[in-house]
């Protein structure tokens, strides 16, 4: 395995340890200020929005404040949706380093997120996209779009299931 294949998996690793044991602020730290977080909506069955300003999206954060807020309202309990926050586990897999230029790379991934709550288990599943650049020894995220391939969304999806 490539050193730059082996340090972009160790990072998406990190990210969902630091996800599953809620250490929000070593989380937040892994996206650069400016860095967009999107969930598009699906408008057909094999057709999703791709313009988070025009189309529905489950989440978008244009930059990390809008996942720093979520974060806040987290520890606050000012998030009823997140009260009490699921146990969760996330696997990551199929990780493709699709090009890289101007020293940042886009990174494919397929995940699985298993989450506890309220006495339930269940799964969100799909594939995201990263653009990641270096950040000292690791990376930064400047943008992770996540498709969710789940049909049914039964429960509240926030930012930590992905």
């Amino acid at each position: 395995m490539g050193d730059l294949q082996k340090s972009v998996e160790q990072f998406l690793y990190r990210k969902a340890e630091l996800c599953d044991r809620q250490a929000w602020d070593d989380y937040l730290e892994l996206f650069d200020e400016g860095a967009e977080f999107h969930i598009p909506q699906w408008d057909s069955e094999h057709v999703y929005t791709t313009d988070p300003k025009r189309g529905m999206s489950m989440i978008y954060y244009a930059n990390r404040s809008g996942l720093e807020d979520r974060v806040y309202r987290i520890r606050t309990g000012k998030s009823a949706a997140s009260t009490p926050l699921p146990r969760t586990l996330h696997l990551v897999t199929n990780v493709m380093i699709q090009e890289a230029s101007d020293s940042q790379l886009e990174v494919k991934a397929k995940w699985v997120t298993h989450y506890y709550r309220f006495g339930v288990a269940a799964h969100f599943f799909g594939e995201v996209t990263y653009t990641l650049k270096p950040a000292g020894n690791s990376w930064v995220i400047l943008r992770k779009h996540v498709l969710v391939l789940n049909d049914v969304i039964d429960s509240v999806m926030d930012f930590y299931h992905v």
